[in-house]
């Protein structure tokens, strides 16, 4: 294989892939590839995307969770500046890992790629000041096609790192804050998602 390692079901979970690209420093800085077809076919992984994206978001912004209801993608996700952590919850009706997730640190340091396959929802919290954030996408964003899921269900129980803050029975961000006081900061839309037993099933 070429310039990348992949670790494969990551979590246990059919689906998810921590992807390390080959990083070539010295002391003017660094080069490394961070997306080629064959390398990615030579281990198995043939998707095909069709759409980049990137945002820009400050220290305690929680995004997410999001999945597509009649288009879903599978995203190829980075973060080129700061840090976060990223989360993904299968929600395969199928799956025997349905309900689950995994999460995993993204840094501009450790250049990790967390691949997401179709039928996960999908978020991350911004840990740093600042975090641009890239994704490749399997499919094109329709306006109208997007769900959530909320972010802190009890049921599915993800450990958002530094986030502290008492359920209060809805995903309002109403009382969480990280461990330096900066208040959790979600849109509008995120604080209304319900817990999974009420999420659309692909």
């Amino acid at each position: 294989m070429g310039q990348i390692k992949v670790e494969k079901d990551v979590g246990g979970i059919k689906g998810l892939c921590v992807i390390e690209p080959a990083v070539h420093g010295d002391a003017r800085g660094y080069f490394m590839e961070t997306y080629n077809l064959r390398d990615m076919e030579e281990a198995g992984l043939t998707m095909n995307f069709v759409q980049d994206n990137q945002s820009c978001s400050v220290k305690g912004v929680l995004r997410g969770l999001h999945f597509q209801k009649e288009f879903p993608q599978g995203k190829l996700v980075r973060v080129i500046r700061g840090a976060v952590y990223d989360v993904a919850v299968d929600l395969r009706s199928g799956s025997e890992t349905y309900g689950k997730w995994f999460g995993i640190e993204l840094t501009e340091e450790n250049k990790k790629q967390f691949y997401i396959s179709e039928g996960f929802a999908h978020g991350f919290l911004v840990l740093s000041d600042v975090a641009e954030f890239c994704y490749k996408c399997t499919d094109f964003y329709r306006p109208g096609d997007e769900g959530g899921l909320a972010w802190n269900d009890p049921e599915i129980g993800i450990e958002w790192p530094g986030l502290t803050g008492e359920y209060p029975g809805s995903a309002s961000a109403k009382g969480y804050c990280l461990k330096d006081g900066t208040a959790l900061n979600l849109s509008d839309k995120d604080q209304l998602w319900t817990g999974l037993k009420d999420t659309f099933h692909f």
